[in-house]
């Protein structure tokens, strides 16, 4: 199947021809003739499926195809992090680009200035972290009085960073006829309620089992000492000739650590975090896509929005408390029909994490036991001789002088 079958308008297949799309994933597949019916659609698709595309398409020839459009937003897209939003809107820009549909992007961090003077010129399309968007609407920036398509992206990430609330404030100010187009991951409970109450008698695509890991990306695992990890990872940056690679740690403080590391051992690296400011994010995950930087080391917040088709290699030099974080942190690689690879790390404190993660994906992670950096618990050790048991009459006769 190509594009052309899915029945979308001429200015839209040229922009996608210009990206080097072709042929259309499974989660487009099925997601963009539901979508173009106007149904609401429920999606639980793994990141790297192409999601984006498959609510982003049909949405603009929607609007397209509009003879009378009325002032007004009349979609709009609720992400969770700066970054995606970001990338989503790079892809309303991209698959639009012929079109003319206006489009804008707001996200919290940074001076509101902006993004404010896009929204008195006039938008169709708006993308919006949470907290930004119900101050805008506070202020009387943002009127969703013409909505007409309300796309709820990554909703268990929502739910894992706290914005639940957030988006149900949202929801409230929504009106009440519209399309609604659901998608996530996972679906926990808390999601599986809201889904419920936002969407009416919806199409469930669902291109993958829940938490499932991508078929074409080749997992690894090292077992190592928590010391070692570091000496491990430029060994294997190196001895690899990786070109690219995307490493997560646990914690900011740990991946300000791992940069300062790389930097010492001649690696171009920067960090991506909560702590540093959007403009420093932003820079350094262009440097990264551009090849100025080799390695990208994020925590699980800031590279939720990360979407590189090239990128070759992720590690898990920290192993997530969350199994299904694992499932997001690897699907970084092999995307857009790519393979990718995913190493990860395991010290001895992190072995419940390794179990819950395996246990997850229902698959072993084949292990690497030849590398210069093996952990000492994972070494073999020889029982004991077993212990001659003493005669009871002794041992009491023992008991009574040592007391």
């Amino acid at each position: 199947m190509d594009f052309r079958q899915l029945e979308l308008i001429d200015p839209i297949l040229r922009a996608l021809s210009a990206e080097g799309y072709t042929t259309p994933t499974p989660i487009q597949q099925q997601a963009i003739p539901v979508v173009l019916e106007g149904r609401d659609l429920l999606g639980c698709a793994q990141t790297g499926t192409g999601k984006t595309a498959a609510f982003a398409v049909p949405i603009l020839q929607i609007l397209y195809q509009q003879t009378q459009r009325k002032p007004g937003i009349k979609a709009l897209i609720l992400t969770p992090t700066r970054e995606l939003a970001i990338q989503i809107d790079e892809s309303f820009a991209a698959y639009g680009r012929h079109t003319g549909i206006k489009h804008a992007v707001i996200f919290g961090g940074v001076s509101q200035q902006q993004q404010t003077n896009a929204l008195r010129r006039g938008v169709d399309v708006l993308v919006a972290t949470p907290g930004r968007l119900l101050d805008l609407m506070n202020q009387g920036y943002v009127n969703l009085a013409q909505l007409e398509i309300f796309v709820l992206d990554e909703a268990d990430r929502m739910l894992d960073m706290g914005f639940i609330h957030d988006v149900k404030r949202v929801i409230a100010k929504l009106p009440a006829r519209r399309q609604t187009l659901f998608f996530s991951a996972t679906m926990p409970p808390e999601i599986q309620k809201l889904s419920q109450m936002l969407l009416t008698n919806p199409v469930k695509v669902e291109v993958t089992p829940p938490s499932s890991t991508v078929d074409k990306i080749e997992q690894s695992l090292y077992h190592t000492n928590k010391a070692d990890k570091q000496s491990l990872l430029i060994h294997l940056l190196k001895e690899k000739n990786i070109k690219t690679a995307l490493v997560f740690t646990r914690t900011k403080h740990g991946a300000d650590k791992v940069v300062r590391f790389l930097h010492r051992a001649n690696i171009t690296a920067a960090a991506i975090h909560g702590n540093k400011s959007q403009n420093a994010r932003q820079g350094a995950l262009n440097d990264f896509k551009n090849g100025r930087l080799k390695v990208l080391v994020a925590t699980d917040i800031a590279a939720r929005g990360i979407d590189i088709d090239e990128l070759t290699h992720v590690f898990n030099y920290d192993l997530p408390n969350v199994p299904e974080t694992y499932v997001h942190r690897i699907g970084r690689t092999g995307r857009a029909g790519n393979l990718g690879t995913a190493i990860a790390f395991c010290d001895v404190e992190e072995r419940t994490e390794l179990r819950d993660i395996e246990k997850l994906i229902a698959k072993r992670i084949p292990v690497i036991e030849d590398h210069p950096y093996p952990s000492v618990a994972a070494v073999a050790v020889a029982p004991p001789p077993p212990q001659r048991v003493m005669p009871r009459q002794h041992s009491r006769s023992m008991q009574r002088r040592r007391y």
